[in-house]
Parts: structure tokens; sequence; C-alpha cells
């Protein structure tokens, strides 16, 4: 409901929230570290939509160095393989939009959206009334992420 009053949000940057914890159920945080952080979307398209972002804030593309996009390569992979194993998707959305007119929700700090997808996971819901469904509540499919993430 917040998210459709438009009392969502708050202030500052999420991304960028608690740089001291590798996870956080509250900031939903599945992991952090110096180069970069995975997060859930707190207003999904589908169960398990994670947010892929480099720690530092920036909002292009081009303003990464060499070390953060190979980090963020190899977790963008990274993520794919613990949600075909814990959710077991028929396939995934991978997508990043670059600026406000692009789609990008919060166009200062780049990120890369990863979503599950389900043959016939979306209904007539979504098209007619903007509403999404998703079948499991957030907070346990973040419960199940973490340990996967936890692991190295």
């Amino acid at each position: 409901m917040e998210y459709i009053e438009g009392k969502a949000g708050g202030t500052g940057c999420f991304f960028c929230a608690s740089p001291e914890l590798p996870h956080s159920a509250e900031d939903l945080i599945l992991h952090r570290d110096r180069l970069l952080v995975v997060l859930m979307n707190r207003f999904p398209y589908a169960n398990g939509h994670l947010l892929v972002a480099p720690a530092r804030h920036v909002a292009d593309i081009g303003e990464l160095s060499s070390e953060e996009g190979n980090a963020l390569a190899a977790m963008l992979t990274r993520c794919t393989a613990i949600l075909r194993r814990q959710l077991q998707p028929d396939g995934f959305n991978l997508g990043l939009n670059l600026g406000e007119v692009a789609g990008a929700g919060i166009a200062s700090h780049l990120h890369w959206h990863i979503v599950p997808r389900w043959h016939g996971d979306h209904n007539f819901l979504t098209v007619l009334a903007e509403v999404r469904t998703i079948p499991e509540h957030i907070n346990r499919t973040f419960a199940r992420l973490l340990p996967e993430f936890q692991a190295q």
C-alpha cells in the first residue's frame, strides 16, 4: 500500500543504506561488499526480483571501473544460479535502465534488475489494474536466498 499511495521510499539512496552491513533483512540486502550490493526489490514484478548495483554511487555504466564491471557481471551470473536453485524459474528478465527517460526509477544509482519468470506468472490483474501478485511473502523469499549469498 505504501507504494500504491506514493508513500514509499524515504530519504537518501537505498542502495547506499547500511554500508557497514554485509546483509540486512530490514533493508532486504542479501549481499554487500566493497564493490557491489544485491538486494531484493521491495516492490517486485515477480517473486525473487533482485537488484544488483555497484556499491559506489554512480549513475552511468561508463563511470564503472573495470574491477566494478567484472564484479557486477560475475554477481549477475551468481544471482541467476542462486535463483535457479531456490525458485526454479522457467527463465529470467535481466535489465538495466540508464537514465530516467529510459525507465530508471532510481536514475542516480546504476542498477540491474533480475526478474525470475515462470510460464503464466502474470495474469489479467497486471494488465487491467496494474496490480502484481507474488506467490510467497518477500520476507520468506529473503530467508530462502540469504544462506546462498552468505556461502562463499
